[in-house]
């Protein structure tokens, strides 16, 4: 009994460890290279000899997004492909400028969890848990305030102040991935037959192809 005891308590503390696992960088460096012809998932490393200061260097993030465009909303990236030593590391960051009535429409990171920063001005922000509950959590944020969106989730932001807001966005993955709803449902190629998705929009099949245009 003794020992059917201390073999399962091993057990339970060897799947404790497995579970807890996370992966980590096995080198204190791995600077992106672009050049290389090897293709793995994620990019390979720079010879460490080669690496530089820059290499880990980024600016832009004071300077403003262009804004001029449907949706009124701008980002302004820093990733493994503007900041080479980002490279399984694990993190990406981003500059949200969004004007007036400006927003980003609904999707998701499939590979990352965000954390939204409100720099300057008024941000709603919502996401919406997965089946079957199909849940709205949201949040209007001013500046100063933070707001999480877990990994995968259906989530969206748009400016409900009256003037420019600005948000900064870090996601822990550098390559986090974006399903855009609208673009992916109506404008994707070769399109997804009109008369399937006005059932499952319940919309009119006119409608649907007058959206699949749009895109």
């Amino acid at each position: 009994m003794a020992k059917i005891l201390l073999f399962s308590i091993s057990a339970l503390s060897f799947f404790c460890i497995t579970f807890a696992f996370g992966p980590i960088p096995l080198q204190d460096l791995c600077v992106a290279d672009p050049t290389s012809s090897t293709r793995l998932n994620g990019l390979p490393c720079k010879d460490p000899a080669a690496v530089k200061a820059d290499d880990f260097f980024f600016s832009g993030l004071h300077i403003p997004g262009n804004t001029k465009n449907p949706y009124g909303a701008a980002l302004t990236s820093m990733t493994v492909a503007q900041v080479p030593g980002l490279n399984t590391l694990g993190l990406s960051l981003a500059r949200l400028d969004l004007a007036p009535n400006g927003f980003v429409p609904p999707h998701s990171h499939p590979r990352a969890t965000e954390i939204l920063t409100v720099l300057q001005g008024s941000l709603e922000v919502g996401f919406i848990t997965s089946y079957p509950d199909f849940k709205h959590l949201s949040k209007v944020l001013n500046q100063g305030d933070a707001y999480v969106v877990p990994v995968g989730l259906l989530h969206y932001q748009r400016n409900v102040g009256k003037g420019n807001t600005v948000v900064l966005a870090a996601v822990n993955n550098q390559n986090a991935g974006i399903n855009v709803v609208p673009k992916g449902i109506f404008g994707a190629k070769p399109a997804i037959n009109s008369d399937y998705l006005a059932r499952a929009f319940l919309l009119d099949k006119n409608i649907v192809e007058q959206l699949q245009a749009k895109f």
